[in-house]
């Protein structure tokens, strides 16, 4: 049976990262990780999503542990950057204006397009001697002992490793297994997400709108194009994902104004429902989920990919520091410290995308006139404004 030191079930972003940023740790011997990752999904180098790539945002913090982890460079030609954030309640007159120059940053975040990355990520880790990508494949089972985990692969193969981590996704086959504890808040909202293409291009320009029934999001991407993410009552998204492109485009364009002109094309829509999802103890003996896995949030602020790679980077300075003090990395110990550390951020910003989705996804007259109150006390105060902007940046 092969030994690994990590095992990591998931190869998307947050578990490439994870796999990349591992390959760099040292023992004190000097000898390097080795590190599985297994991955469902064959890697598909002759997809060409053009217009209708899927995309997430990064705040300038997951920038800026990119650029720690040694892999910003590689992904910097593939981002388009945000320099300009509107804020803004549909029908009501406050807004927030949130500008790069402000805070000396080339940029508040950035867009990066999944496949693009996906791909510069995929060949970063075939090239890496000490990572083996176990790809198509996945986990039938896995038995947790005291100094190690099996695994039984799909396949019919076992594996054992010192450290499983679980960055499958919101639908994590190891969490399932494992059973544990979580919290689970249904929004009654889903999301219509989709490409956009207007009259105007954005030109590094992001919007945010709240309406009585959820928010929609507009973000700058490459070519001229926005990637859209309309929040709605669960009904209503049905509505809106059963139109024509016609009089998809005419209802968006009525919820959403004309800051970029007239909307003149849209991909094809995909909607998924809104829930909260997260698991209380996101650690386990010899065992830690990370992003989806740990925690599914509503896409309010776009936090969620931002507070996944935050996981990333704290498990790899804490595996980082176990090795220097020639600990065990997949004992509990080592994993409750990191677990420990991560508590207050993600209690932070699960208990403020829980309140802003509440908050501006209603038409209650006292709730919607205090909202507009807030957003231009938060205009005219600098000190409030900046808070908005420091966490929308990943900052705290």
């Amino acid at each position: 049976m092969t030994h690994f030191d990590v095992v990591i079930n998931g190869a998307g972003m947050t578990g490439a990262v994870l796999a990349l940023g591992l390959s760099a740790l040292r023992r004190t011997d000097g000898s390097a990780l080795n590190i599985a990752v297994i991955e469902a999904a064959p890697p598909d180098f002759e997809a060409h999503p053009g217009f209708d790539a899927r995309s997430i945002a990064l705040a300038w913090h997951s920038r800026e542990l990119l650029d720690q982890l040694g892999l910003w460079e590689r992904l910097a030609p593939l981002a388009t950057p945000i320099t300009h954030i509107q804020v803004s309640d549909q029908g009501h007159f406050g807004q927030v204006q949130m500008n790069a120059s402000e805070y000396r940053v080339p940029a508040l975040g950035y867009v990066v397009e999944l496949n693009p990355v996906g791909q510069a990520l995929y060949r970063q880790m075939a090239a890496c001697h000490n990572i083996r990508l176990l790809c198509p494949e996945q986990i039938r089972d896995f038995r947790q002992h005291q100094d190690h985990i099996v695994l039984t692969l799909a396949g019919g193969n076992e594996l054992s490793g010192s450290l499983l981590v679980a960055a499958d996704g919101s639908r994590s086959v190891v969490r399932r297994q494992l059973g544990l504890a979580s919290r689970q808040l249904d929004y009654g909202q889903s999301a219509v997400i989709a490409n956009i293409q207007a009259a105007e291009p954005p030109r590094g320009r992001a919007f945010e709108r709240f309406t009585k029934e959820g928010p929609i999001a507009l973000l700058p991407m490459s070519a001229d194009r926005c990637s859209l993410v309309w929040c709605a009552s669960t009904a209503r998204a049905e509505a809106i994902m059963a139109l024509d492109d016609e009089d998809f485009l005419r209802q968006l364009q009525r919820e959403f104004g004309y800051r970029l002109g007239h909307l003149q094309r849209t991909g094809v829509r995909h909607c998924y429902p809104l829930v909260l999802d997260e698991v209380e103890r996101p650690w386990h003996h010899r065992l830690v989920l990370v992003g989806n896995a740990a925690h599914l949030l509503h896409p309010i602020a776009g936090q969620g990919f931002n507070l996944g790679l935050r996981d990333v980077a704290a498990l790899v300075a804490t595996l980082r520091q176990a090795l220097a003090e020639e600990q065990d990395i997949g004992s509990y110990p080592v994993l409750s410290a990191y677990g420990k550390t991560r508590q207050p951020d993600q209690a932070a910003v699960v208990g403020l995308t829980t309140a802003l989705a509440l908050l501006f996804s209603n038409d209650n007259p006292a709730l919607a006139a205090g909202r507009n109150l807030g957003l231009m006390a938060m205009a005219a105060c600098q000190s409030w404004k900046d808070q908005l902007a420091w966490r929308a940046m990943g900052k705290r």
